[in-house]
């Protein structure tokens, strides 16, 4: 006997909304989906990313394995 009634509502134009704008439409068993992040402001998307080393931890990890480059030359002055 198969059961009647067991699946949730698929809503076929479920918005999707970001910062209060509509950003896209897709299927979901939900009629509205609250997202921080989507494609349109994310900084690896837009181009806005910035590659930050902080306290050098790129120098550091060089020096540690006696890498080449700078980071190694200063290793071996030491």
């Amino acid at each position: 006997m198969p059961k009647d009634n067991i699946h949730p509502t698929w809503y076929p134009e479920a918005k999707v909304i970001c910062n209060g704008e509509v950003v896209m439409t897709v299927g979901s068993t939900k009629p509205e989906i609250h997202v921080e992040v989507w494609s349109g402001n994310h900084p690896f998307y837009t181009g806005t990313q910035k590659m930050i080393d902080t306290e050098g931890r790129v120098d550091r990890f060089l020096r540690k394995y006696k890498m080449g480059g700078q980071a190694g030359k200063k290793a071996e002055k030491k």
